[in-house]
């Protein structure tokens, strides 16, 4: 069986067109790079309406998972490493740490415009034409790395609070900084609808809407997400103590919703992230 995570350590990729995308999250860091389309992208406990020229620093083991209007053209560059590949040259002396905004930032969105839409972009077509060539891995490195200074020197003037263009937006955001309070507890669209003072088939509607998955799919995401960390960070803890730990009030509920996500059990998955 395949270990869970098996990517190479470093691959951008420019990608036209939509399909339908289902919540996922993965070991490595991503950066993604916006330049048309309309889109909302769930990140974590975060809802960016995303604008040409917006990149996304994603951390780790972050659920996330985009809305994209299939009606519009969507055009998007994604660049996913592994840190620890990058570490070596990180540590090189005299250097900034290059993935501080990573483990600061965690998942942050920052805009590109003007001349700094176009270097980013320039460098973001330098490293797909670089990502599939064997011959040129120092260089896609190196191209990568400049990528990475130029994304830390903007993380040090940026910080703008988020805006949302409707209150369907703003909303669902409530929705999610609920949900991430509360996974774990016995959730019901009555205490939504009592915490938010919005109709509770109103709240469910608009969440779609913005989403494209319903309120509880995104929970039991977020559980099954959060069970997967677990599983990696606690290896002591057993499928039935994290079954109840993230929410799950039946453990064959939880192997049931696990794998229908994940593509093998808990118990399987738990095995897999034990080194050998």
């Amino acid at each position: 069986m395949r270990p869970p995570f098996h990517i190479r350590p470093l691959e951008v990729h420019y990608s036209e067109g939509a399909t339908s995308m289902k919540f996922h999250s993965h070991t490595h860091f991503e950066i993604y790079y916006f330049h048309e389309g309309k889109a909302n992208y769930l990140i974590g406990d975060k809802i960016f309406v995303l604008s040409p020229g917006d990149l996304i620093l994603m951390h780790g083991m972050t659920l996330h998972c985009p809305n994209v209007d299939l009606t519009m053209p969507y055009r998007r560059t994604i660049a996913h490493f592994d840190p620890a590949f990058l570490k070596p040259f990180v540590d090189m002396p005299f250097t900034v740490n290059m993935l501080q905004p990573f483990y600061e930032w965690k998942n942050r969105r920052i805009h590109f415009q003007g001349q700094d839409r176009a270097e980013v972009e320039a460098l973001l077509a330098r490293l797909c034409r670089l990502t599939d060539n064997p011959q040129a891995r120092d260089r896609l490195v190196a191209a990568f790395l400049d990528l990475l200074l130029l994304v830390y020197e903007r993380c040090q003037s940026a910080g703008a609070a988020p805006t949302y263009p409707s209150d369907k937006e703003r909303h669902a955001q409530n929705i999610i900084d609920y949900v991430e309070e509360h996974y774990q507890d016995d959730l019901h669209l009555e205490h939504l609808e009592q915490e938010l003072h919005l109709n509770k088939y109103y709240l469910s509607k608009l969440f779609k809407e913005v989403t494209g998955a319903t309120i509880f799919d995104y929970v039991y995401h977020r559980r099954i997400n959060q069970s997967k960390i677990h599983f990696l960070l606690e290896r002591d803890l057993t499928v039935t103590e994290v079954c109840y730990k993230v929410g799950f009030k039946h453990p064959s509920h939880f192997t049931r919703m696990f794998k229908s996500r994940v593509g093998c059990t808990p118990e399987q998955y738990r095995k897999q992230t034990v080194p050998t």
